[in-house]
């Protein structure tokens, strides 16, 4: 099966996503700090960019919502480090 630009984009975008989720459960990635929801926000953007190709109103709005509390947690835990 061959996939195209769009489809890569968005199986590793949902690949952040388990990840960066795993990591967490694992104890590996701490959600406090800066790392979780900027592999989130990553995830979401790459995601987003493969909805381009091939639209779906709830995805997008789902992804959107992901990626803006995404942005919240970066900025958050930014600020709180010295």
């Amino acid at each position: 099966m061959e996939f195209d630009p769009y489809t890569a984009t968005g199986i590793v975008g949902a690949g952040c996503f388990v990840v960066s989720y795993f990591a967490t459960l694992q104890g590996w990635m701490d959600p406090a700090r800066w790392r979780l929801p900027a592999v989130n926000l990553l995830g979401a953007t790459l995601v987003l960019v493969s909805l381009t190709d091939a639209w779906n109103l709830p995805s997008v709005v789902l992804e959107s919502f992901w990626a803006a509390i995404s942005i919240y947690g970066l900025v958050r835990s930014l600020k709180r480090q010295p």
